[in-house]
């Protein structure tokens, strides 16, 4: 088992994929300059961890 991930970071990041679905892929260095050119996030943290849960989804969605 994981880590549970947040109300906001499943809110945020349902709405990224929404929105923003071509720029993200199913590789985490990828999406963490994409979720920068995106979103304004401050917290090194916040990035990867919302940038991990689009990473989770993206492969998800692709198998």
């Amino acid at each position: 088992m994981g880590r549970i991930k947040t109300k906001l970071i499943k809110r945020t990041v349902n709405k990224l994929i929404k929105d923003y679905e071509s720029r993200f892929s199913d590789n985490f260095d990828n999406n963490k300059k994409a979720v920068l050119e995106v979103l304004e996030v401050e917290s090194k943290k916040l990035k990867n961890i919302v940038a991990g849960y689009i990473t989770k989804l993206m492969r998800r969605e692709a198998a």
